[in-house]
This record gives structure tokens, sequence and C-alpha cells, in this order.
């Protein structure tokens, strides 16, 4: 889809509702596909060599510039393996200069070495964020593919703590991982300082993934009230389950109707916005080459920031605009009550459909409006 929204598509734009139509929160640049991890899931199917057409330093630095001026807050470098660029630090610094709040997403490899995370810190990244995958080295390291992973994700996490870094821990939810996810909450626990943030990433069937290791929707649906009812000194935060915020609203309803006294503290830590931020809506992603998605796992490209400035992709092109307007969701999604507070998955629904547009298979919920119907 192009750049070029029709008037009907910007008329949707405003009917949607969306309070990012102007700036996403989160602008994450997979700034490489190089890594020699194996991961089961990587929606990048890595390689071990860098692509030659990747953005060029000064490309990132002009990308950046206007991220900071569409009025974006978090400005995250992921990948691949960001060390493997050898200007990531050049440009960690550049972002930090512009007043962005920057993070970095490190896939822990020998390059993750306390030297490299003291660069970091020094370059004035504010967020680490490490994956932990499994609550042991046997199911860590087969998800990531490598031997050892799992005790060098650990050094890394001291390292981190060590240098006083705020850290963010990340999990992808699969079918092996749901049943560990309480005792990797355990571990997080138990660090000597607390954790900036837990996030799960629930699993969408893209890049090396496959629908065999992604939970149901009535698993989708235990693992979030499980959530919701922790206390963890920690927040929790969830990618590609925006019907989180659903459950808390109906969780909420069901301790007031029940007379229940909690004053619901814990469960803002949990879902720290009324409304659920999606792909394309409060978020873009921007590929190694320069395609702008509305993210990592939602890659069909609305244009290209070789081309044209990511301000005018993100605010104008017909598939970002299509996908803030709540009113063209289809199925139980747009039938949902609820669909200006999550309106589901938009990568998942493309994923399994097709259509970014169609019901979010991995919600378990049915509308009271197609219950009437029944």
């Amino acid at each position: 889809m192009g750049i070029n929204a029709s008037d009907k598509g910007r008329r949707g734009f405003d009917l949607g509702g969306s309070i990012f139509s102007q700036s996403p929160i989160t602008v994450a640049w997979e700034c490489t596909r190089s890594c020699p991890l194996k991961c089961k899931h990587c929606r990048a199917d890595a390689q071990l060599v860098r692509h030659p057409d990747e953005l060029t330093t000064d490309q990132a630095q002009e990308l950046i510039v206007h991220v900071k001026s569409m009025g974006a807050k978090v400005f995250v470098i992921t990948g691949g393996d960001p060390l493997a660029r050898p200007d990531t630090f050049e440009l960690i610094s550049f972002a930090k200069s512009l007043g962005l709040h920057v993070g970095c997403s490190p896939s822990v490899t020998g390059r993750v070495t306390k030297k490299s995370l003291t660069r970091l810190r020094d370059a004035g990244c504010d967020t680490v964020h490490i994956s932990l995958d499994g609550a042991s080295a046997k199911t860590h390291d087969e998800f990531r593919g490598v031997a050892g992973s799992y005790k060098r994700t650990w050094l890394a996490i001291d390292a981190i703590q060590e240098l006083g870094m705020a850290l963010q821990v990340g999990t992808t939810v699969t079918q092996e991982s749901a049943g560990e996810l309480q005792e990797i909450a355990t571990q997080i626990a138990s660090l000597q300082m607390p954790v900036w943030s837990w996030t799960l990433f629930f699993l969408i069937p893209t890049g090396r993934a496959s629908d065999a290791e992604i939970p149901d929707a009535i698993e989708n649906e235990r693992i979030l009230s499980w959530v919701i009812k922790s206390n963890y000194p920690f927040r929790i935060r969830t990618i590609e389950a925006p019907f989180i915020v659903r459950v808390r609203e109906q969780y909420e309803k069901l301790l007031s109707d029940s007379g229940g006294k909690d004053d619901f503290e814990d469960l803002v830590k949990v879902v720290p916005y009324n409304v659920a931020v999606r792909d394309g809506d409060g978020f873009c992603f921007v590929s190694h080459t320069g395609e702008v998605y509305p993210s990592g796992f939602l890659q069909a490209s609305a244009g290209n920031v070789k081309n044209n400035p990511i301000e005018e992709i993100y605010r104008t092109s017909d598939l970002f605009v299509e996908l803030r307007d709540r009113t063209a969701l289809k199925g139980r999604c747009g039938q949902c009550e609820y669909k200006y507070k999550c309106g589901g998955s938009r990568a998942r629904a493309w994923a399994v459909s097709g259509d970014p547009l169609a019901e979010d298979p991995g919600c378990v919920y049915v509308p009271v409006g197609v219950l009437e119907a029944i």
C-alpha cells in the first residue's frame, strides 16, 4: 500500500478514534539482521552476514531526526544483533542527544560483554532488553538454538544490573514456554535490583515461527488472567495481546460486583494505558533496509524512509490509516465493545488470514452483540 491515503481513508483516520494518529509512542529500528543465533521464533530470519542495503550511518541519523520531530518518545534499536553494527554506540548517543528515550535489544552472543554493555551505558542507552525464553538451560538453549545461551543470558543480566542500567526482560510466549512463565517470573523477581519491566511477546507465525508453537486463544486467556492477578515487583507488558485491556476491565468489574476491596494499583502497573498500543497504532517499525512496517510481526511495507519521511508514512499511508480505523475491523473484532480500547492483534490477523483487518484468532472473547444474535 502506498503513501497516498484516499480522502475516505483520511476520514477513517479520524473516525477510528486513535489517540496515536500523529505519532507513535515508540519507533523500533531493526538496524541489522545479522545475528549468529538460530532462534526458533525469529521474525527476521536472521542471517550471519549484514545486508548491503542496510541504512547507512547518515541515513540512520536522518531517521532518528524525523522520529524525534514527529513526536515519538522512545527509540529502540533492535535486530538481528545491534552490536553487529560498529556505529550502534554512535547512533545511541545521537538519539539520546535529541532527547529520545533510547532502548537497545542486543542478542546475547559473544559480543555481549561487560565492556560492550559499559559502552552502551556510556553512550546514553536508557534501557537494555534481554530475552529469557526458558526457566532452564535446556528450554532456553533449545529455543535460542545455541548451547550456553542461558548461562550467557544470566551473565548479561548480572552485568547490566551491576552497571546500574535499566533492565527489561522479554519472554516469547509459546506452547512450551507457557508452562514455565511462573518460574521465569520468580527468577526475575529474585534479582537484587528490580527490573524495569517484563515483556511477554505472544508469538506470531511469521519468520521462522510455526503455527504449532503458538498458544491457542484459550491458553492466551489463561495466561493473561494469571498476569492480571499476579503481584510481582515489576511492570508486566504484553506484545500482540492487546486484549489484556479487556481482561483487566472484566476482572475489575468482577471484583467490583463481588464487593472486592482491591484498589487496582497492581492492575494499573500491569496495563499502563487504558487504550492498547498496537501494530501501526502507537507503534512503528523500520526494517534494516528502511521499509516501514506497522510492527516487526506485521511485515507489510507502507513505504521506505529512503524515499519518504517516516512521519509521512505513519500518518498518511493507506495501511497505517486503515489499521488505526477501528470502524474498519472485521469479524468479532469489528463487533466488539472493546474495539476502541483493544482492537486485537493486527499482526496475528494478517499472519493467519492475510487480512490485517480480520478478527484476531488469538482472542477467545465473543462480543455481546454476537452473543445476542445467536
